[in-house]
């Protein structure tokens, strides 16, 4: 399969070509390595359901190209809901994972067809009293991590010893408790936290009178950030597979991946627009910034693998963005070349909380979103 990052962006004429298509800065997305992703994350954790978390990266092309591959997908609001129903994905194949709803966003998912919500709390459960016959739910325990970037249990789920309270109040509403879900956080750095936590819940599972049938293990699968090199997920997921042999027979698991899937699919290409020096430090001013397509670095702590056409030698460098802002730093000291005004600079990863999180602040647009290889509709 070609590769787009090899044969586009670190090609200097190639990239420019596109550039003098569809102007600057841009971001590309490879739907054919998003497609590799989907299949190199199914074999390392098989017979897993793979609902892809939307909020990574809300995308027609994404939805269609992993919707053709059998897919299922995470949603999290009515605008995830409205990019399903308009790609034709079947409701079925769906989970609300906001363990936070307000009564709009349920009757919403439930108009669509969605009927699996996740839950954390006492009063989110109650929410669901009145359409006790239409939903199943998921309850989600907190398993806090330190391998991983951004801890999602400090702000959802309940601890374990809360569970049994928690299954008993839903029963008692008449509401059916499929499974239980956790997340053990993005971008996780070693599957140690899955284990101890699909073990944990395993144990919850056994312990509980009413039947337990689905556990739902979150996301967090890494991409590598300091290289751009492909993650070897089987040989990370040995563990977890492990786990997973151990569960009861009965259990079906689901999953919930977004930046594996979707962060080695996209790359940005982004111009130098000014320079200057501050201090004894060289300053490169980018078409695209934090308040757009890096946007991630702010919020998902990431810090995306860069890459310029020009050598020789290096020095401590800044790539800054486009707006008034003085937040709007890419990097402060990256060993760069000395670079002129209209240079190219292309990051890679940068699929994952990038698009999804730009804004148009200073009314800069969003750059140009540029696909390849989407399969066509059926």
């Amino acid at each position: 399969m070609a590769n787009l990052f090899q044969d586009v962006l670190f090609d200097e004429l190639k990239t420019r070509a596109l550039v003098e298509q569809y102007g600057s800065p841009l971001l590309l997305l490879d739907c054919e390595k998003l497609a590799d992703q989907y299949r190199q994350l199914s074999t390392a954790l098989p017979g897993v359901g793979l609902y892809y978390a939307v909020k990574a990266f809300p995308h027609s092309a994404i939805v269609n190209t992993l919707n053709q591959l059998g897919a299922r997908f995470d949603i999290a609001s009515t605008g995830e809901i409205n990019l399903l129903r308009k790609q034709k994905v079947n409701p079925r194949n769906t989970i609300h994972t906001h363990p936070i709803k307000k009564d709009k966003d349920i009757k919403d998912a439930l108009r669509f067809g969605c009927s699996t919500f996740v839950v954390d709390n006492h009063a989110e459960i109650s929410k669901f009293r009145k359409y006790a016959h239409r939903v199943g739910l998921l309850l989600r325990v907190a398993f806090r991590s330190p391998d991983c970037a951004v801890d999602l249990s400090r702000k959802f789920g309940c601890s374990p010893e809360e569970v049994p309270s928690l299954l008993k109040a839903a029963n008692e509403l008449g509401l059916h408790v499929k499974g239980l879900s956790f997340h053990v956080g993005s971008q996780s750095t070693s599957p140690g936290t899955h284990v101890a936590a699909i073990e944990a819940c395993s144990r919850l599972i056994e312990e509980y009178e009413v039947p337990i049938r689905i556990l739902d293990i979150g996301g967090g699968f890494p991409v590598d950030y300091d290289h751009g090199n492909d993650i070897d997920i089987y040989t990370f997921c040995a563990p977890i597979r492990a786990a997973l042999a151990k569960l009861p027979e009965h259990v079906e698991v689901i999953a919930e991946p977004g930046r594996f899937l979707i962060a080695p699919a996209a790359a940005s290409i982004t111009t130098v627009a000014g320079k200057a020096m501050r201090g004894d430090q060289p300053w490169y001013y980018l078409d695209d910034g934090v308040y757009g397509m890096f946007s991630g670095r702010i919020y998902d702590h990431a810090r995306y693998p860069l890459h310029v056409f020009r050598t020789g030698p290096t020095r401590p460098s800044a790539l800054v963005g486009p707006t008034c802002d003085s937040i709007d730093v890419i990097e402060e000291a990256l060993e760069l070349p000395e670079l002129e005004v209209g240079d190219l600079v292309v990051g890679r990863m940068m699929g994952a909380y990038t698009a999804a999180t730009a804004s148009t602040f200073n009314s800069l647009p969003i750059p140009r979103i540029v696909v390849f290889g989407e399969p066509a509709p059926r």
